[in-house]
């Protein structure tokens, strides 16, 4: 594996000739440096908004074990990311899902890897929004503007939490809408926030362990598991696969950033790198710190149960206070991918109302109607939380489903291209480059991407309808996923017919 620098920096001009040479007129202005670009990947995985929500979820299946699923899971997440970072260095375009999978697989191909993962990004920018019901009522009973409950799985506390959500799309709508460089630096500032909030958060759990970190070995709730010590692991593996994703929001804001080809791949890897020790840290941390394994808090609370014991309420609401911020720049940065990715489709005309989705706003040179579209369709899914809570669950574990199928549109054609020979592994002037690791690590990542696509969409009352209400609920995955691609078909087809 090696990274060939280039004789000097690019500047922003030779940025604008390198786009040009790949196809598209620079329209998008090239603001973001390289903590800029590491943010938007940081901030789309936020390990202190995902893991504050998932750890119960982990720890209810396995126990203390399912904490090796996270390294499990980061390391599957690594072989996909280092594909991802050379991609980023041959293609650096906007909408990078879409485009790399159609450069490396043909259009149809590629039109799918867009149009899933562009939708899984509406639902995950809708799940990151509504957990601020989680966080801001528990600082301030102003914040429960419904009244009644606050809790998420009661009635006032899903409208309240529609309310939350709704809030903040429309805040991070006009963050994007006002400019990337604006957009940049509320990111950056958040994300900064949260790395001081994760260091806090794991320094003040070390100091108040309880047992040693051999705690990880406790495979005692796994072997009690009705589902059997292998699939109670594999279902507590879930949580870190819910919560690695993202990492490559650099690559859809390349035409935005300097350097694009040396930059966005190390911070497609330093995003998910720093994620992943940082999460690590915290459940450990969490697990050695908590009052007690075995009375039901951890698999029920989770991490808000650990940290209120340790911090008390002064501390812990400063720490709530940091989540929140995490969960705002989490959604900012999800909505932000989502609208350059619909741009990117759009300026191939690849979408209905294409002209428009593709027009970029003369000042602050930002496409404004992606952004307007995201928020809009983020919101409405928000409104499902009303009416029934366990099926906007359900979406949000189906969007994940979609996002691991999209990466491997992606890595499959790679993987292909390389097999038959047409894809050049030695490393040009700043490209990064696998070299001849090429095969072994894109065959790993297609392994690993397909196994859990297939434990993720895997039909288990437990993870898509575990009050057992709705049987019909367990075949979400294959059933969104076919009706996905449904839509897909005939919005593509009278695409194709309107521009014949």
């Amino acid at each position: 594996m090696t990274v060939t620098d280039l004789p000097q920096a690019a500047t922003p001009s030779s940025d604008d000739v390198d786009l040009a040479s790949l196809g598209y007129r620079p329209t998008l202005q090239r603001k973001l440096g390289r903590y800029a670009s590491f943010a938007a990947g940081f901030s789309f995985v936020s390990i202190l908004t995902t893991i504050f929500q998932l750890f119960a979820f982990g720890y209810s299946f396995a126990g203390p074990a399912f904490f090796w699923t996270w390294p499990i899971v980061l390391l599957g997440q690594l072989l996909v990311a280092l594909n991802f970072a050379e991609l980023a260095s041959r293609y650096p375009i906007s909408g990078a899902a879409y485009q790399w999978a159609r450069r490396l697989g043909g259009h149809t191909i590629g039109w799918f890897a867009g149009w899933y993962m562009a939708l899984a990004q509406v639902i995950t920018a809708a799940a990151a929004a509504i957990a601020l019901q989680v966080v801001l009522p528990q600082l301030w009973g102003g914040f429960q503007v419904v009244g009644g409950d606050p809790a998420l799985d009661t009635t006032t506390g899903a409208a309240n939490a529609v309310v939350l959500g709704a809030g903040l799309l429309v805040v991070t709508t006009v963050i994007n809408i006002l400019g990337v460089k604006i957009m940049s630096h509320v990111n950056s500032i958040g994300v900064t926030c949260e790395i001081v909030g994760v260091a806090c958060v794991v320094l003040a759990l070390f100091s108040a362990s309880r047992r040693g970190a051999m705690v990880v070995e406790d495979t005692s709730v796994l072997h009690g598991s009705s589902l059997g010590v292998v699939g109670g692991f594999l279902v507590s593996g879930l949580m870190a696969a819910y919560v690695m994703v993202g990492f490559d929001s650099a690559g859809e804001l390349s035409e935005e950033t300097k350097d694009p080809r040396r930059t966005t791949p190390r911070t497609i890897i330093s995003a998910l790198l720093v994620s992943g020790v940082g999460g690590a840290l915290m459940i450990v941390a969490a697990l050695m710190a908590a009052p007690s394994l075995d009375d039901g808090h951890l698999a029920t609370d989770g991490l808000p149960y650990v940290l209120t014991a340790v911090l008390g309420t002064f501390w812990g609401k400063i720490l709530l206070a940091d989540v929140a911020i995490a969960i705002s720049v989490c959604t900012l940065a999800i909505q932000t991918a989502g609208s350059r990715l619909v741009f990117s489709m759009a300026r191939d005309g690849q979408l209905p109302a294409a002209r428009q989705l593709s027009a970029v706003h003369a000042r602050r040179g930002t496409p404004v109607w992606p952004s307007l579209i995201i928020g809009a369709l983020a919101v409405a899914v928000l409104a499902i939380n009303i009416g029934n809570a366990a099926l906007f669950t359900t979406l949000s574990s189906v969007c994940i489903v979609m996002i691991y199928l999209a990466y491997l549109l992606i890595t499959v054609p790679l993987l292909v291209q390389r097999v038959r020979g047409r894809w050049n592994r030695e490393a040009e002037p700043g490209f990064f480059s696998l070299g001849k690791w090429g095969i072994a690590v894109n065959g790993l990542a297609v392994a690993y991407g397909a196994a859990m696509l297939v434990n993720l969409a895997w039909p288990r009352p437990e993870v898509y309808d575990p009050a057992g209400d709705n049987p019909v609920l367990l075949f979400a995955a294959p059933l969104v996923l076919a009706a996905v691609g449904l839509v897909g078909y005939f919005v593509r087809r009278r695409i194709a017919a309107r521009a014949a």
